[in-house]
């Protein structure tokens, strides 16, 4: 998403991601991660258990397809930060009209299973009925 930022605004978005952890922790992923946007603090997962995100299983590593995005995640450059207090938490993407809208609703199923930031960006852009993927 920080690579994508730029786009998200120009279209109108306002971006913002909910973390696990403390706010040492939080400092220290926005640092490692030259991330712009709010980073929020869900230390007690409330809005991981209100949005009805996953845990994974430690059989969730074994996955083929976690063995393919962290083979994309070091190609592209990236590594795994410090594992926080809920390593198997997994994550989602929303994206949330005006009012009461939601115009985008991803769960992950498994580790590296994200929306991709040009659903995303289409999902901001073009409104209409809520897609659940």
């Amino acid at each position: 998403m920080r690579d994508h930022y730029d786009e998200f605004v120009a279209a109108g978005a306002r971006v913002a991601a909910i973390g696990l952890g403390d706010r040492a922790y939080a400092q220290a992923f926005r640092e490692q991660t030259g991330m712009q946007f709010p980073l929020l603090i869900d230390a007690q997962r409330v809005a991981y258990r209100a949005a009805q995100l996953r845990m994974a299983s430690p059989l969730h590593l074994l996955y083929r397809a976690n063995f393919r995005a962290r083979q994309r995640a070091r190609a592209a450059g990236h590594s795994q930060h410090r594992l926080g207090q809920h390593p198997l938490q997994l994550g989602g993407s929303f994206v949330f009209g005006p009012g009461d809208v939601d115009r985008f609703i991803h769960v992950s199923e498994t580790f590296g299973d994200n929306a991709t930031p040009a659903t995303l960006l289409a999902a901001v852009r073009g409104g209409g009925d809520a897609v659940r993927a």
